[in-house]
């Protein structure tokens, strides 16, 4: 693919990510165009990082939903267990315990995920000279770190807003840059 198809691809799936906090499974739409795209630049820019890093940063962020998951599947099943008949306070405990450690878990792995999705953004922004991507990068784990005050969340928006500015405002050069010494022409015979 073109850089000129990455960069859509990407603006519309930072765009579709931002809009997924809102309709979850627009965003999951959104997060693999934005992974097309950041293959795409990968290879444009012939920097494995690149992908690489937002890839460990989904894996950190599926991690998080399935754990989180089976946290509160599971407690809301060991406070049934508790109490058969009605709820009580024991199984209420139970429940609100394996909320909080679903909290704690989901909180763990976004906030890895948001660093491995900063540190692609960063390679994105030094090779593509598009500065926006190291707020964006920044603003996001920013934002996983305060989503415990939910202010995070607005923060995340906003970064993902910043990410989809950043893939549009990449600059499409003639040619890609060189990523190996070109060889000299064979000796005429």
């Amino acid at each position: 693919m073109s850089l000129e198809s990455n960069k859509t691809l990407g603006g519309i799936g930072a765009i579709l990510v931002a809009v997924g906090s809102i309709v979850p499974i627009i965003g999951i739409v959104g997060v693999i165009l934005v992974l097309i795209a950041l293959k795409g630049l990968t290879e444009y820019y012939n920097e494995n990082s690149i992908f690489q890093n937002a890839f460990y940063a989904i894996i950190f962020y599926i991690i998080a939903v399935i754990v989180a998951a089976f946290v509160v599947v599971g407690a809301f099943f060991g406070g049934l267990a508790a109490a058969p008949a009605a709820p009580s306070p024991g199984s209420l405990l139970v429940f609100a315990g394996g909320i909080i450690i679903a909290a704690v878990v989901m909180f763990i792995f976004y906030v890895l995920g948001a660093l491995y999705f900063k540190r692609s953004f960063a390679v994105v922004a030094a090779k593509s000279g598009e500065n926006i991507f190291n707020t964006a990068g920044t603003l996001l784990l920013v934002g996983a770190i305060l989503t415990i005050i939910l202010v995070g969340l607005i923060l995340m928006l906003v970064a993902w807003i910043l990410v989809a500015i950043g893939f549009f405002s990449i600059k499409v050069t003639a040619t890609p840059p060189p990523s190996a010494p070109a060889q000299p022409p064979p000796p005429p015979p």
